[in-house]
């Protein structure tokens, strides 16, 4: 932005037409800026910056899409495109990492359910299929183990359980928090791996008292459980990969808050239409009403 010299050089007695004239634009375009500064598209631009960095702030995993989803929310509709300029101008950067490789797992066991999910991650309702999975996260006191439980349908964690040793259990835990929030009607699905502790007689016992649906994926073939560890790749990014845990309470808070609050109520998700998991829920049970 040239013409705040030419102003400069005007008042200090140098014609505003000689500057115009070496600089190389017309004395009418720097006359026009004069008479308004500040263009509507900048000023729309600063409160768009100014939402962006308020939405950074609250959750600072976002990437510009995401913040993209939340400003829309919030009635400022920008394309991508704007908003990735903008965040880029702010340095609004998603503080996630890349997820480094993991090693080679033990030999999963034999399945105890078949798998009729086939890799067909849609459910037509809510409660009609849950995916659940165990993940490990290490801290200075020790690893922490969280089992978590996930609803097809509206992709929300219904059910979790975190614990200082990975038994049957925790799986059990999760299983039960998951159905006592629920309360489901009809058989649910419950899709897991080949895990020791999803073969449990204790887990099996769960499931059967609660009228579920037990089903299993095939050995070595992560993608059968793909939706899942979707999910915990997001937790990795957004929670695991943050800082270095010092205690499991620490971490065992985080992971609370961030399931709860960002992912469940906050993170908005192209598949649902660019609505959270509970917005999700939430406008089917209206419609539902509506219709009723």
């Amino acid at each position: 932005m040239t013409y705040p010299l030419v102003q400069e050089l005007a008042a200090e007695k140098i014609p505003v037409a000689v500057t115009c004239r070496v600089l190389g634009f017309s004395t009418q375009a720097f006359y026009k800026w004069q008479a308004c500064p500040v263009s509507q598209r900048d000023l729309a631009d600063a409160y768009l910056t100014n939402a962006l960095i308020d939405a950074h702030g609250d959750d600072p995993e976002f990437g510009y899409r995401f913040l993209a989803d939340e400003v829309a929310g919030a009635g400022l509709v920008a394309g991508e495109r704007r908003i990735w300029r903008l965040c880029s101008a702010q340095k609004l950067w998603s503080t996630t990492v890349r997820k480094g490789r993991r090693g080679a797992g033990k030999s999963p066991g034999p399945a105890v359910h078949d798998d009729h999910v086939q890799r067909n991650f849609t459910a037509p309702a809510p409660d009609r299929v849950w995916l659940t999975d165990i993940t490990e996260h290490p801290t200075a006191e020790g690893k922490l183990y969280c089992c978590a439980i996930k609803d097809l349908f509206s992709n929300r964690i219904v059910g979790y359980a975190l614990d200082e040793r990975m038994t049957a259990q925790l799986a059990v835990t999760a299983l039960r928090t998951a159905v006592a929030r629920r309360r489901p009607n009809g058989v649910v699905v419950v899709h897991s791996d080949r895990g020791s502790q999803s073969r449990a007689r204790s887990f099996r016992a769960v499931l059967t008292a609660a009228g579920l649906q037990g089903l299993m994926g095939r050995v070595a073939s992560a993608g059968d459980n793909a939706a899942m560890e979707s999910w915990h790749a997001l937790l990795q990014k957004n929670v695991l990969d943050r800082r270095r845990w010092r205690t499991r309470d620490e971490l065992h808070q985080a992971i609370v808050f961030w399931t709860e609050h960002t992912y469940n109520r906050r993170r908005r998700q192209r598949a649902l239409g660019k609505l959270t998991p509970v917005e999700f829920e939430l406008a089917l049970t209206t419609q539902a009403a509506v219709a009723a």
